[in-house]
């Protein structure tokens, strides 16, 4: 062996050292079985397991009153429209779609109508009430409750009263149609009852605030930083308007076109009110079918075909407008 070379073996190196032990010894570690727990944490843990039933125990209430109102008559209803028979002799059930195909071929003008009337009154209700609604939302400053306010005191008073009022308003002699013929602008021979624009008008006025309430909301929501962007990137009042405002409120927009179609289109007061005979619409129809004909299959498949129509307009409307505006709307 050289000489410059370090003996080997187990001498040659420093002497291990053992290994370290915790000064608390095993007697440290805490035990993890249940009983070491403190009365609050076990408290919290109860809280805990339970907080997973409080949104089911939230909607219970409107979960009952929804079965109990709309989903069991809806079930009854759908028994009864596949019912033959009249109220004397009773009703049997046959389990066909005879009521519902002779209710298309007899009363398909009056669903016509009613769906014409609902998509005229809610571009009326659109074009009154994006205005209104910008100007409360933008213009109206520490007076936008007060605005809200008087828009809606007229609605605290009766639907049919506020139609008949309405009527009053159009007659040949009152306050609008009255000065006009006397001074001779219009023809003594001019009449606005009866007709088709008295019913849009009627329903127009009747379901404004169903539309003016979601987009001022929409409205009230958009950031005013992002208007003051666009000006600042040089855009002007109407660039910023169509760029940023309007697609920004389209799910207002979008909330108060459901809001006011269905209703609208299923409305019969207003039509009978101010349409007369020759403006039937199909609510009309179904009324005088339950009420005055005692025709209760008729009447229920009357109804289930105006749902189904209106349901597959909502769906057509939402995939064309978009999922994600749908979503907003939902939240709005």
């Amino acid at each position: 062996m050289a000489a410059g070379h370090a003996p080997s073996g187990p001498s040659s190196g420093p002497p291990s050292r053992p290994p370290s032990r915790s000064p608390s010894g095993p007697s440290s570690r805490s035990p993890s079985g249940p009983s070491s727990r403190s009365p609050s944490d076990r408290g919290g843990a109860r809280v805990r397991g339970r907080a997973w039933l409080t949104p089911y125990l939230l909607i219970l209430p409107s979960g009952l009153w929804l079965l109990a109102f709309f989903a069991i008559p809806l079930v009854l209803m759908v028994s009864l429209s596949l019912q033959t028979g009249n109220l004397i002799d009773g009703f049997r059930q046959t389990f066909h779609w005879q009521n519902y195909t002779d209710g298309l071929d007899t009363y398909g003008d009056k669903f016509v109508r009613s769906l014409w009337y609902g998509l005229l009154a809610t571009i009326v209700c659109i074009v009154l009430a994006y205005p209104a609604a910008y100007w409360i939302a933008f213009r109206g400053g520490r007076n936008k409750s007060t605005y809200l306010f008087l828009l809606l005191l007229p609605y605290f008073v009766s639907f049919v009263l506020r139609t008949v009022s309405w009527k009053l308003v159009l007659t040949d002699n009152g306050p609008i149609l009255g000065p006009l013929r006397d001074h001779g602008i219009l023809p003594s021979g001019f009449h606005v009852l009866d007709t088709g624009f008295a019913v849009v008008s009627g329903l127009s006025y009747n379901f404004l605030p169903f539309m003016v309430l979601p987009i001022y909301v929409a409205l009230e929501r958009i950031d005013p930083r992002l208007v003051e962007a666009a000006y600042d990137l040089y855009a002007g009042r109407a660039q910023a308007f169509v760029r940023v405002i309007l697609p920004l409120s389209l799910p207002g927009v979008f909330a108060g076109v459901i809001m006011t179609f269905v209703p609208v289109s299923a409305d019969y007061v207003n039509a009978e009110v101010l349409g007369g005979p020759r403006n039937t619409m199909i609510g009309n129809v179904i009324q005088a079918e339950y009420f005055d004909n005692s025709a209760y299959p008729v009447a229920s498949a009357l109804s289930f075909v105006l749902m189904a129509i209106l349901l597959l307009g909502i769906f057509a409307y939402a995939r064309a407008l978009g999922t994600q505006d749908v979503l907003e709307a939902a939240r709005s």
